[in-house]
């Protein structure tokens, strides 16, 4: 079982990410660990894909809440298998592809009118004219929504 384990400093290698961090996303309960008889933490190899997965989810905007609500649906009691990760990657995906519309929409949109009420560009004239877009509520509505 030992070697099934893995000192923290390897799990700091594998995944990029600082001891801080790994007690950090321990504390979350994003990952969890074992102690040796030593008191150091221990950890199944397992968590470098949940580390890396949470990694990657936090680089594209999303909450630690969204990401322990998903974490949480796999399996506690043995090692996540392709079946599990497909599951959870099926119940993201409209998620994902919200976030990625949401990013295509503020790539090809920022030059122009965001519909965020400053009507400080030309363009804002002809796009919201009168601030049409305060009728929706604040923010940028022309990127967060798909108007």
């Amino acid at each position: 079982m030992d070697r099934e384990l893995l000192p923290i400093g390897a799990v700091v290698d594998r995944t990029g990410v600082a001891h801080s961090a790994l007690r950090f996303y321990e504390a979350e309960g994003l990952i969890h660990s074992v102690r040796a008889p030593s008191g150091h933490r221990r950890y199944p190899r397992e968590v470098i894909r949940r580390v890396s997965f949470v990694r990657v989810a936090q680089q594209v905007g999303l909450s630690l809440e969204e990401i322990r609500e998903a974490l949480s649906s796999l399996p506690a009691n043995r090692t996540p298998n392709q079946r599990d990760w497909e599951r959870l990657a099926k119940s993201w995906r409209p998620r994902l592809d919200h976030q990625i519309a949401v990013l295509e929409r503020l790539r090809d949109r920022l030059t122009g009118c965001i519909g965020c009420g400053c009507l400080s560009m030309k363009a804002c004239q002809l796009l919201n004219p009168h601030d049409r877009c305060a009728g929706l509520g604040p923010g940028p509505h022309y990127v967060t929504d798909d108007i």
